[in-house]
């Protein structure tokens, strides 16, 4: 009888033996392959954090060049054209080119405060032909709002329609914050991004509701490598609203500083031309590179300049920038 039972259920207990060692094994090997991570070798930088690395010390100065006589864009020059100095130090030139199809990122920052409300359909107007008239292909652009506080309303997209579509539903009311729109924009989207980059502001120019300086913004602007380009609406015209002479200051002194122009349109129909040459100035830069013969790195303001060889040459840039810290 027990050599019955053993002939029966001896290869069952060993079969059942067998699978749980099996088992056992196979799990100790699962819980083996779902170590934590931080136990895994460490993946190497990504490619964009290296080429920042290695490119973090280059300066580079998008420049425009304008013919004194006729104030047309000079689109033929060399690197030999072209000097260049920092804090009064002329420095070598490493890179040179003509920047004609690089990508354009554009951030459009739009007056909706109570002092624009008169004029608020004039600036509904120009930012749509705006973005009509200059985007093409691979550009991309954003649009922001400001009043009292500072609304995204249309991430980076290359299509004008969509942009449109946010344009159309603005309304006026609340202060201004032009300083806070442009610090908040620079800092949280354009400093992250590559290539030619520029702010179109369509504004009177007074700030009066900004927890942020004009310094602070200009600081930002310049951090982020970003050209201010400004619609003034502050002329009367058929608007009916005389604007101030120090919100123009204001306009004039961001875009100077930063290789920009203002306009000051005084009807609708000014706008073909002023888009025109928005357009045509960021399609004519040249981008000049050099690696600073100051290689100390504080985070301090350098003033750059740049002049031209031919005297007849009256030249557009950003007129400084801020070293890197470690």
């Amino acid at each position: 009888m027990l050599c019955r039972f053993l002939r029966i259920y001896l290869p069952l207990l060993i079969g059942c033996i067998l699978f749980t060692v099996i088992a056992h094994d196979g799990l100790s090997n699962q819980a083996a392959s779902q170590k934590p991570a931080a136990s895994l070798p460490q993946l190497p930088p990504r490619i964009s954090d290296q080429t920042y690395r290695v490119s973090v010390d280059l300066v580079n100065v998008l420049c425009s060049a304008f013919d004194r006589n006729t104030n047309s864009f000079v689109t033929n020059l060399t690197r030999d054209d072209f000097i260049i100095y920092e804090d009064g130090q002329k420095q070598e030139i490493k890179n040179f080119a003509r920047e004609t199809n690089l990508p354009l990122t554009l951030a459009m920052l739009i007056d909706t405060s109570d002092s624009v409300a008169p004029k608020l359909r004039f600036e509904q107007e120009a930012a749509i032909s705006f973005f009509q008239s200059i985007l093409r292909e691979k550009d991309r652009a954003m649009l922001v709002e400001f009043d009292s506080g500072v609304t995204l309303l249309q991430d980076f997209t290359g299509d004008p329609n969509k942009l449109a579509r946010e344009i159309r539903k603005l309304k006026a009311a609340g202060g201004t914050a032009l300083y806070d729109a442009i610090y908040i924009t620079c800092d949280e989207k354009l400093i992250r991004e590559t290539g030619r980059k520029a702010i179109v502001i369509l504004s009177d120019g007074d700030d009066e509701s900004s927890d942020t300086t004009y310094e602070e913004a200009l600081e930002m602007a310049l951090r982020a490598e970003s050209t201010v380009f400004a619609i003034s609406i502050s002329k009367g015209g058929f608007f009916g609203v005389e604007g101030s002479k120090e919100g123009d200051t204001v306009l004039k002194d961001m875009a100077r500083e930063t290789g920009g122009k203002v306009f000051f349109p005084f009807k609708l129909d000014e706008l073909d031309d002023n888009f025109r040459q928005i357009n045509q100035e960021l399609r004519s830069q040249y981008s000049l590179g050099y690696y600073s013969t100051n290689t100390v790195r504080d985070g301090s303001y350098r003033k750059l300049e740049i002049k031209a060889s031919e005297k007849s040459l009256k030249l557009n840039h950003r007129k400084g920038y801020y070293a890197p810290v470690n």
